[in-house]
């Protein structure tokens, strides 16, 4: 009873009640209806790791958004597309059709972005995109998606970043790995990479392609037979462009346990899986000891970060210690793109076209950085961080950053504490798998490389090796190492270099462009030309003695000698005596005085200055020519010669045999087509020995070599051989290792070490360094005859000085024969002469060809007249006629009565 009497008490006071609580219904409705909802849809793999962060992110941006806005409130409607295209474009559809979306947002691969992005622009609903096209034109896909927004950074800006990452390293190249996706491929990214490696002169050696991890059914037997192809490749950088994490977590436990972790390794691992190091399990981090990552450089300071991060955390207290990746702050910054366009906005009607504009005009300070878009594309410039993974409890540590002006800031190369440095690009040889050289069995020259029959090798090149695996011991553990003996020629065995038979080749390989195409070859230790060896031919003539001079120096000589011992007769007979007497001995004692001129022992004295200007000219010109005869006949009969028509030419117009090493193919193609030899004139030759043999035998009649075996055979035969200058220089000799290889160059940096230690002379002066009888004995071209363009200045002189004396002389002659015609005329008007005036007349201009004081009375002592006694009684004396002129004239005539 009373429980019924409370009841019926009870029912007034709800009716009391009952308009207060529909007051407050009615108020709470108005409230709600004074606020906009605006539907978002997206479409990820929500049960990815990488897809739960972002759905994680974007929850707590949008309940952000809907705790402080009063007038706007947004639903996110996700839809899980597990990366499959197809599901993507069916998921929008759904989206767009029953949710009543106005944006959708997600879409981690190109594929799904375009076919979401096509439904976009049929229904006008603006589309924001996780992936961005490679290789797309941005032009193009505004006309093609004119909803699309790229709200992600390109991926040629991480390829760019590796790139300049293998640069740093030295490394030629690198083992790209990439999941496939099981809807698309690597989204172009290996395009781009390898775009960005030839940039830095590397290159992608192997591509290994994984299936998607979902498809495999033994993902470690899988993954291990996939890794142990990577083995016998040299290349030790691997690039990790994309991968689940799963199928990372397998990659590196196989990878350690084959040994591709070791220090001769280096790992580069893309942003995504950067980002996901803290879901990794321990025991596989322990072995990605020493891999290098790449992540986004961002501020962490921010609430909504901090916020963002415990979160994160508490979906996983398991991990000591997990970091959003950016893909995840690109999904929360997605929402805040949308939430801020709408606060924009501000109205109760949405238009797409205006959501759109307001999304792509956005310029905030998001968590991954600035939000600006150009062309509808995030285009802040992403800065990369290089992050090293590390066994202890913050797993990672920061080693560099990297722009895309500014490269990188510092250096890469991290060293330990013993100062060695960790990275490794290449293959490093080891004890259980040394370096495999190949030497020459018979090598042409013994002193660049000799094997013994128990196969010791001693030599140049192998002193040489030993001292660079001096230098090299601590880079590369000691460089252990294995000869491997060949007897084909080097072309024969390069083909085995390049398949990775042998690894170096150790010997006097020539360096050729066409070789050097397919193979990588050390600093030269030695330059390399072609030479041609002759036997030394001595010079017996009988006429030795007339090749010091040419014909026309011969030539030359005899006319300035007979044109000065006329110059010299002329001047001189009149005055002086030994110049004088009949024609005959006049012209044999000017001959006499020309020729003991040329050894400095005449005795006649010259009166007349312009006979000594003349002498004097003409002494000189004779010191000149007997110093260079007698210094070219010294040449001719001391030093070796090799005659200059012998050459390529020579031989090939007389068909005579040329000797070319058996082991060289290359000489042998030069000589056919470049000096278009026939192939039958060419002789097989051997070594050293087989020289000898050959050219006594007269089977050759020149050898054609390499400058370095020429110089080290003439070092022992200098005195019965010759050679050629070395011409046509190509790129020395140089030790030989497969294409790219890294130790190719820190053989290089080695032998640069010892040629400026002093070290490569001293193995030099051990080996190829000539004996003391060849020492000053090298090959010498022939001793050419001197030449007349030589010597013309002088002759010119010594013959224009003659001539001018002859000038002079004579015009003072005419001079001194017009005074005495005058005064002759003149007495001839005065006195009368008889019929021995004419007689007297001829004396007077004879003596011009007389020899010395010229006596009348002599001339005319036969004859019947008495010529004296006519001159006395008339009181004349030739002598005083011409006394006026004595000054005027060269002779004297002494005219006396008989």
């Amino acid at each position: 009873m009373n429980i019924y009497a409370e009841t019926s008490n009870s029912v007034p006071n709800i009716l009391l009640r009952l308009p207060l609580i529909i007051m407050l219904l009615l108020f709470h409705c108005l409230a709600g209806s004074s606020q906009t909802t605006t539907s978002i849809g997206v479409i990820i793999d929500v049960n990815s790791e990488t897809g739960k962060q972002q759905r994680t992110a974007m929850q707590i941006a949008a309940q952000s958004f809907n705790n402080y806005s009063n007038n706007q409130n947004i639903i996110l409607f996700f839809r899980d597309s597990n990366r499959n295209p197809l599901q993507a474009a069916s998921d929008a559809e759904e989206l767009i059709s029953k949710e009543k979306v106005k944006v959708i947002i997600g879409m981690e691969t190109w594929q799904e972005a375009a076919l979401v992005a096509d439904l976009g622009a049929k229904f006008q609903v603006p589309t924001i995109s996780f992936s961005s096209p490679p290789l797309v034109s941005l032009s193009l896909m505004q006309l093609r998606w004119p909803f699309l927004i790229q709200m992600a950074h390109n991926h040629s800006a991480q390829m760019n970043f590796i790139a300049n990452m293998i640069h740093a390293f030295n490394s030629q190249q690198v083992i790209a790995i990439y999941e496939n996706n099981p809807y698309s491929t690597d989204s172009g990214m290996l395009s781009l990479l390898s775009e960005a490696l030839q940039k830095v002169n590397s290159h992608i050696e192997y591509v290994l392609v994984l299936p998607p991890f979902i498809s495999l059914s033994n993902p470690k037997g899988f993954v291990l037979n996939e890794l142990l192809k990577l083995l016998p490749l040299k290349s030790r950088v691997f690039i990790v462009l994309q991968a689940s994490l799963p199928m990372v977590n397998h990659l590196f436990t196989e990878a350690k346990k084959i040994g591709l972790l070791e220090k001769d390794s280096s790992w580069i691992i893309n942003e995504e899986i950067t980002s996901m190091l803290g879901y990794i399990d321990k025991s596989v981090l322990s072995s990605m000891e020493a891999v290098l990552g790449i992540k986004n450089n961002y501020s962490t300071s921010s609430s909504a970060y901090t916020q963002l991060r415990e979160n994160l955390q508490a979906d996983h207290t398991e991990k000591v210690e997990s970091e959003p990746g950016s893909k995840v702050l690109l999904a929360y910054d997605s929402i805040s793109t949308v939430t801020k366009a709408l606060e924009k906005m501000n109205t109760n009607s949405i238009s797409s076209k205006m959501l759109l504009e307001e999304m792509v005009s956005s310029n905030f300070n998001g968590l991954i950085g600035d939000i600006r878009f150009k062309e509808r594309q995030l285009s802040n410039t992403p800065i990369l961080r290089v992050i090293k993974v590390v066994d202890n409890d913050k797993k990672v540590m920061e080693l560099d950053f990297w722009t895309p002006k500014l490269k990188f800031a510092e250096s890469l190369s991290e060293k330990t504490s013993d100062g060695t440095t960790e990275t490794r690009t290449w293959k490093v040889p080891t004890v259980t798998n040394p370096l495999k050289v190949a030497i020459p069995m018979y090598p042409i020259v013994d002193k660049f490389l000799e094997v013994s029959q128990n196969h010791s090798a001693s030599g140049f090149c192998i002193d040489l090796f030993n001292e660079i695996r001096v230098i090299l011991s601590d880079q590369y553990s000691g460089l252990p190492y294995r000869f491997y003996t060949f007897t084909e020629s080097y072309d024969t065995i390069l083909p085995k270099v390049i398949d990775e038979t042998y690894d170096a080749i150790v010997g006097d390989v020539t360096i050729l462009a066409d070789r050097s195409r397919n193979v990588s070859f050390t600093q030269p230790y030695t330059e390399s030309g072609l030479s041609l060896i002759f036997p030394a031919e001595n010079d017996d003539s009988a006429w030795l003695f007339m090749k010091p001079f040419s014909w026309e120096m011969w030539f030359a000589t005899v006319v300035i000698l007979i044109y000065t011992m006329f110059i010299i007769w002329f001047l001189e007979h009149r005055l002086n005596p030994e110049f004088g007497g009949p024609l005959k001995t006049q012209i044999s004692n000017t001959l006499w005085f020309a020729f003991s001129s040329l050894f400095s022992v005449h005795r006649e004295k010259i009166n007349s200055n312009s006979a000594r200007v003349v002498v004097g000219v003409w002494l000189f010109l004779v010191l000149v020519l007997t110093s260079s005869y007698t210094a070219n006949l010294s040449s001719l009969l001391t030093v070796p010669k090799l005659r200059s028509d012998r050459n390529i030419e020579w031989l090939k117009q007389n068909n005579l045999p040329i000797g070319c090493a058996s082991t060289s193919a290359f000489l042998k193609n030069y000589l056919i087509q470049v000096y278009n030899i026939p192939r039958h004139q060419i002789v097989d030759v051997g070594g050293e020995d087989d020289y000898m043999d050959k050219f006594k035998n007269k089977k050759i009649s020149a050898i054609f070599a390499e400058s370095p075996y020429v110089k080290l055979f003439l070092n022992k035969h200098c005195k019965d051989y010759i050679a050629t200058t070395a011409a046509y220089k190509f790129g020395g000799m140089g030790f030989v290792f497969q294409k790219d290889a890294p130790i190719a160059k820190d053989f290089s940096v080695a032998i640069l070490t010892l040629a400026e230690n002093g070290k490569l002379k001293a193995l030099e002066d051990k080996w190829l360094t000539p004996s003391n009888q060849c020492s000053n004995n090298s090959p010498s071209p022939q001793t050419e005859s001197l030449t007349l363009n030589k010597f013309w200045g002088i002759y010119l002189i010594c013959a224009a000085t003659s001539t001018i004396c002859l000038l002079l002389a004579s015009l003072k002659k005419y001079l001194c024969k017009g005074n005495v015609i005058a005064e002759y005329d003149d007495n001839k008007g005065n006195q009368n002469w008889t019929g021995l005036d004419r007689p007297v007349q001829l004396v007077e201009f004879g003596t011009e060809f007389a020899s010395g004081p010229i006596n009348t009375s002599n001339r005319y002592a036969s004859g019947p007249i008495n010529t004296s006694n006519r001159y006395v009684s008339g009181s004349y004396n030739t002598s005083n006629r011409y006394d006026n002129t004595s000054n005027c004239c060269d002779t004297e005539l002494d005219i006396k009565p008989v």
